[in-house]
């Protein structure tokens, strides 16, 4: 994956995960000390965070930044893939 995907993928799970918990951009921008504007040129992909602004805003979410860069629907497959494996491999 190119860095311009992998960065759309961060800003696109920032957002996914604020509109999970029913936060506006401007409730997540008091609660994380940022602009209302960062976070919506962020989820845009108008401006790049720095990592400070990025950890602010998942504490203030109360997530794990992790959650932001692993694709866990496809690493969830493969475990499950995986298990499956072995579970057929023992019967």
């Amino acid at each position: 994956m190119r860095l311009e995907e992998q960065e759309k993928y961060v800003y696109d799970r920032l957002r996914q995960e604020r509109e999970k918990l029913h936060l506006s951009q401007l409730e997540l921008s008091f609660e994380a000390g940022v602009s209302q504007n960062m976070v919506a040129y962020i989820e845009k992909g108008k401006r790049t965070p720095s990592l400070t602004t990025l950890l602010k805003l998942c504490n203030a979410m109360k997530i794990d930044p992790s959650i932001l860069f692993l694709k866990h629907d496809e690493e969830k497959e493969r475990a499950k893939q995986t298990v499956l494996e072995i579970i057929q491999k023992y019967m």
